[in-house]
């Protein structure tokens, strides 16, 4: 039986942890020592074991029996936890959506003959394997991504809930959007031309600029326009603009009666309650991917893919860390299966190229209720 390593406990690394354990001896680690005790308690057959990631002997000296490391540690340690697990010789399938460029460890990977696919999630993750299909199928000329994870109550003033920590969301909505148009990459404010759309099961959502195209404006540069919006209720952008253009995510500390606070650290207390989400709390993740091209004999072809997913209640497993999570334990079996062996790092979209690839991970998706519904035109 193959040895799996899922390092970080949080909602989607639990998630990912028991559901590998339904076929591999599955080890969780995590600095939480709560965490660990939480995911354990939701299945007994998992092995906690207490582990800084930031200490890299440590780390290197844990994983090194393992066959297959899954990296699920927050964003700002996810670069240096990935470049110690390639380091230390061991393939990784890694969700930790690090703001660096992964590609800059892609000598090092293949120099210790490993495989590394990084960004495995829903979007960032699923959007790309699909596009990295289609690529091989039809000259495109356009895509388009709009995905949001929405709580099912809307409770006022944000309607809005997140599985993470409020200072992450705020990221998304501080940093500038990258999108290309006419084949220029533009860079603008995220936040910015909003629009709304219509989705079956849900209403009217809001879209907006964010910076999620990530890896695809390098790996595909012919494709003459790409873009990735994030949906929420409509009104929730108007308030956080509010916040944005009054100095709330500033990270300058003000003095305050003589205490240094950063107005960033202070708004991010504030919104904790406002938009943790409740362990059993239902909530729905949407996307929709378009893809636009030509087809071998000319002819103008448009693909959707749309996915509405819930919170399981059955399982108790928030409808984020599904779609997330087991995107990524479909690549970790599809990898342990032997359908992808090349060496070095890859993004999504350079996995979902190969037919056999994207087919695995569709159908293991499926088989956990995971739906992506396709249209064509």
């Amino acid at each position: 039986m193959s040895t799996i390593i899922v390092l970080g406990a949080g909602m989607v690394g639990s998630t990912m942890a028991i559901d590998m354990a339904k076929k591999y001896s599955v080890t969780i680690t995590d600095f939480n020592k709560k965490a660990l005790e939480k995911a354990v308690s939701k299945c007994n057959k998992l092995i906690p074991v207490q582990l800084d990631v930031t200490n890299k002997g440590e780390l290197q000296k844990i994983i090194k029996s393992f066959d297959l490391v899954i990296c699920a540690v927050p964003g700002f340690l996810g670069f240096e936890t990935l470049k110690s697990i390639i380091e230390a010789g061991k393939n990784v399938i890694d969700i930790s959506f690090f703001p660096e460029n992964c590609f800059d460890l892609n000598q090092l990977a293949k120099q210790n003959n490993v495989t590394a696919i990084v960004d495995c999630g829903v979007a960032p993750g699923m959007g790309n394997i699909i596009l990295g299909y289609y690529n091989e199928k039809l000259k495109l000329t356009d895509f388009e991504c709009l995905v949001g994870g929405l709580p099912k109550v809307k409770k006022w003033p944000f309607c809005y809930k997140a599985p993470f920590s409020p200072i992450d969301v705020i990221e998304e909505y501080t940093r500038s959007a990258r999108y290309v148009e006419n084949g220029v990459m533009v860079t603008k404010e995220a936040l910015t031309d909003c629009e709304y759309v219509d989705f079956s099961g849900v209403g009217t959502l809001e879209s907006f600029n964010s910076d999620g195209l990530r890896s695809i404006i390098f790996t595909m540069p012919h494709i003459k326009n790409m873009k990735e919006k994030t949906l929420r209720y409509p009104g929730h952008v108007e308030y956080v603009k509010v916040l944005k253009e009054s100095g709330f995510f500033n990270e300058e500390k003000i003095n305050i009666n003589g205490n240094e606070v950063s107005p960033l650290e202070f708004t991010s207390k504030i919104l904790f309650n406002e938009w943790k989400l409740g362990e059993t709390e239902e909530e729905i993740t949407v996307m929709r991917i378009t893809l636009k091209g030509t087809n071998s004999n000319g002819e103008l072809k448009t693909i959707v893919y749309n996915l509405h997913d819930e919170f399981c209640a059955e399982t108790k497993t928030s409808s984020m860390a599904r779609t997330t999570g087991y995107t990524a334990t479909a690549a970790a079996n599809m990898f342990l299966d032997g359908l992808f062996i090349e060496k070095g790092v890859f993004s999504p979209e350079l996995v979902g190229k190969h037919e056999a690839c994207f087919n695995y991970i569709l159908k293991y998706l499926k088989e956990r209720k995971v739906l992506y519904n396709k249209e064509e035109q």
